[in-house]
């Protein structure tokens, strides 16, 4: 009898695509499904009867309580190689193992430039604008050359980051709590004092960090009153890193120019959450590794994991 795979959250429909799953066709079953369930409740009752799970990123949480909810799971493949929503122990006590798959930087450093980019020369608003008969030129763009570009964690997403703030001549400084003067020295960037200096400083500010104990929370209040009238916030790392009620009242208040946030405390973002309407916000579901090269590698290492798995000898393995 065939295994049984779901893959989740594949709200593009192009999972069965993006890669070719033929050599897997014979053993296995792939249902791709495009919604996103919301409660553990609603995965147990879709995973049940599936052998296999497919997960992008860390859109569901695997924790211990539905692990063991589920005795037909044997294999979870994430895509990436680092996942901080499974609990591995669990997954490990059950009998599951757990794989990732390949991922690249590039689409994140794309995405947090088409951020600050259309923050900075008001595109959504003058897009608007022509389309809809409004004013013909209704903003005045902020300048990158010359300005100070804040990078909060200066790893492989920070570090292109910069590489890109320098080419537009901004003045480009990084601060993180393990941040020595030699690899900003090797990046080519200045090493702010404190990420208080860094936030006080800087014109546009950019969050790269990994979302542990140390950085939950990261940016409060604070930290963001610290924030010029006139800069701008951007963050395609993780969403609990910036308090989001902290960003909804400077955004509210007007006390930044404006903030480009593509993660989000709650995924997806419901319909009536304050983000989707709050002023001086450039917004977008979740689209940081959102690429067709991305796609094509998380699919494509799926496949080869449960090749792998299927012949006894599990690659990439996670936890």
């Amino acid at each position: 009898m065939k295994l049984r795979c779901a893959v989740l959250d594949d709200y593009q429909s192009v999972a069965s695509t993006a890669a070719d799953w033929s050599p897997v066709a014979g053993e296995v079953d792939v249902v791709c499904f495009a919604d996103h369930c919301a409660s553990e409740d609603e995965l147990v009752t879709r995973l049940s009867e599936f052998d296999i799970v497919v997960t992008l990123r860390e859109r569901v949480p695997f924790p211990a309580t539905l692990i063991e909810r589920l005795p037909r799971l044997r294999l979870i493949v994430a895509s990436g190689m680092r996942n901080a929503s499974i609990d591995y122990a669990a997954a490990e006590r059950h009998g599951v193992t757990v794989c990732g798959t390949a991922s690249t930087a590039t689409p994140p450093v794309e995405l947090t430039w088409a951020l600050l980019l259309g923050l900075a020369r008001g595109i959504v608003t003058e897009a608007d604008a022509l389309r809809d008969g409004g004013p013909w030129q209704s903003t005045v763009g902020a300048d990158l050359y010359g300005r100070r570009l804040g990078i909060l964690g200066l790893g492989k997403i920070g570090s292109r980051v910069a590489a890109v703030g320098l080419a537009f001549g901004m003045d480009v400084v990084a601060w993180s709590a393990n941040l020595t003067q030699d690899r900003a020295d090797e990046v080519g960037v200045g090493l702010a004092a404190s990420k208080e200096e860094l936030m006080e400083t800087s014109d546009f500010v950019s969050v790269h960090l990994v979302l542990g104990e140390r950085t939950q929370g990261l940016l409060g209040a604070k930290e963001l009153g610290l924030m010029k009238p006139g800069s701008y916030l951007v963050n395609t790392s993780r969403a609990a890193i910036v308090d989001q009620d902290a960003l909804l009242d400077v955004l509210r208040r007007g006390a930044i120019a404006g903030a480009g946030v593509d993660v989000f405390d709650v995924e997806p973002l419901p319909a009536g959450h304050p983000m989707r309407s709050a002023p001086r916000l450039l917004a977008t579901p979740h689209l940081g590794y959102v690429s067709q090269a991305n796609y094509a590698a998380y699919y494509g290492h799926a496949v080869e994991d449960i090749r792998a798995y299927l012949d006894g000898a599990p690659v990439r393995r996670l936890g």
